[in-house]
């Protein structure tokens, strides 16, 4: 395979030693092209850069520091898009920092696809886990393409769930496409290499560094719609990108959650803070103009397991505090539970608690 001129030079430019994407972009726009900056004088450099970058860019760019790039590229499933494709996702335009190029593994028509955001808790509670999965898949039928970063728990959830609608779903991730982080969502992102895509501002090797998280967070509120929020602690990373799909004029959507929970804490400051509540997957579409025909709902089969539920709540609860509420011994609750636990209608929380997921 055989790659022009152009595409050299933005990987060049990418690359440059101290370069960072404020300074690359007002390169871009004195000289025009990528091509034009590495054309330029070193005086015509310094007048927009610093000299010890100057002088980085007018020594160029060995050949086997972009060869790594090029050699990825020989895989058809493998593309880079430069902020000069029309592939380049458009919504990026408009934050403050669009990367100069991505990377991108898989469905190059996803990226200029409508989008939501769905992001949370790495430690997330089955329920989390549940309502991640079912907003996603409803949403990816409504034509939603879904973009979370493929860490543990929510994330996960939203693309598992994503991927089985026909929206698809995209992993924004922070380390290069040549690593799968974190190790145990390989099949994961098999899976959206695949069906969706799996995109990265960072060049091929880099590591999953800490500090690369919270800049791919940008990305992924930039490219949604709306960001939505399904559990989130105080200190949660998600609480970042929410932050950042305000500062650059999203939706932010949260789903409530028990007052006791950890994982609900963060998403109960956001709706203070003026974040809309979200109930239902139609509760997002309505807001951002679109219409979610759900399948028609099978009617309540009524019958004592239906009425434990009811009992149950939707908070965690202990079996002695349930025996009071439906008026049944112990040993009768014990094989109640257990079918309906069997039946993936409850979990067992730490603590002998248990608490409902559908």
């Amino acid at each position: 395979m055989t790659f022009d001129v152009s595409l050299k030079a933005w990987l060049a430019l990418s690359l440059t030693r101290g370069l960072g994407g404020e300074s690359a972009r007002r390169l871009l726009k004195e000289f025009g092209s990528p091509d034009a900056v590495f054309a330029a004088s070193i005086s015509s450099l310094k007048s927009v850069v610093k000299a010890d970058i100057a002088a980085e860019i007018s020594k160029g760019i060995a050949d086997d520091v972009i060869a790594p790039a090029l050699a990825w590229l020989e895989d058809g499933n493998n593309h880079i898009v430069t902020l000069a494709d029309s592939d380049y996702p458009q919504a990026l335009l408009n934050i403050p920092d669009p990367p100069l190029l991505l990377y991108v593994k898989g469905r190059l028509d996803l990226l200029n696809r409508s989008a939501l955001a769905i992001v949370g808790s790495r430690s997330a509670t089955p329920q989390g886990i549940n309502n991640a999965e079912a907003f996603a898949k409803s949403l990816s039928d409504a034509g939603l393409c879904i973009i979370s970063g493929m860490a543990h728990g929510i994330d996960a959830a939203a693309h598992r769930g994503a991927l089985r609608g026909q929206g698809s779903s995209i992993a924004v991730v922070g380390t290069g496409l040549d690593k799968v982080y974190p190790a145990a969502n390989r099949d994961l992102a098999h899976a959206l290499a695949q069906q969706g895509a799996l995109i990265s501002e960072f060049p091929l090797g880099t590591p999953p560094l800490a500090a690369n998280f919270p800049r791919r967070n940008r990305l992924i509120s930039g490219m949604s719609l709306g960001c939505l929020v399904v559990e989130a602690s105080l200190q949660s990373g998600s609480l970042i990108t929410a932050r950042l799909a305000l500062e650059q004029g999203r939706d932010v959507f949260a789903i409530p959650g028990s007052i006791h929970a950890p994982q609900s804490k963060g998403c109960h400051a956001l709706l203070k803070q003026g974040a809309k509540l979200v109930e239902t997957a139609q509760d997002i579409l309505e807001e951002l103009g679109g219409l979610l025909v759900s399948p028609a709902q099978g009617a309540n089969s009524g019958g004592p397991d239906s009425a434990l539920l009811e009992h149950l709540g939707f908070d965690p609860v202990d079996v002695d505090t349930l025996s009071v509420r439906c008026g049944l011994t112990i040993a009768e609750l014990s094989a109640m539970l257990l079918t309906l636990e069997l039946n993936g209608r409850i979990c067992v929380l730490p603590g002998g608690l248990y608490q409902r997921i559908h």
